[in-house]
């Protein structure tokens, strides 16, 4: 009789947390201390998919996307970066140049003394062509 009652008493992690509305990555799996929430509640996530596709044109990336996540696929560890070279640039935003650009754009292909007429299709088309002959 205490060998059945023994049986009885081992349950699945699904039974487990069968009962409770939240099921945290902690609470299945050793995770690191400054882990972020949203690593820890895999509930925070809804899935993506809202609309209903027909399941002729709907691929495997829409049906794995369209699922939330379960405590098996979240992190449990969590190594972020530091913002220290990026920090100074927000707060200041990105270099930009106001000066007037006078310099002629000069053509590796066609030597250093002929310039570029990009507004003019059909002398920057021959210019490519040394032999003189147009395609």
């Amino acid at each position: 009789m205490d060998e059945h009652f023994a049986i009885n008493e081992i349950q699945t992690e699904a039974q487990v947390f069968a009962n409770t509305s939240e099921i945290k990555t902690s609470d299945v799996y050793n995770v690191d201390k400054n882990i972020p929430n949203r690593f820890n509640n895999p509930d925070c996530f809804k899935g993506y998919s809202k609309k209903i596709i027909n399941p002729l044109y709907q691929t495997t990336n829409q049906t794995y996307g369209s699922k939330k996540p379960t405590v098996h696929e979240m992190p449990t560890s969590f190594k972020g970066s530091s913002r220290k070279f990026s920090e100074p640039h927000l707060k200041s935003g990105m270099y930009r140049d106001n000066g007037f650009n006078t310099t002629l754009d000069k053509s590796r292909l066609t030597g250093p003394n002929t310039t570029d007429v990009l507004h003019n299709r059909i002398t920057f088309h021959h210019l490519y062509h040394t032999d003189g002959e147009s395609q």
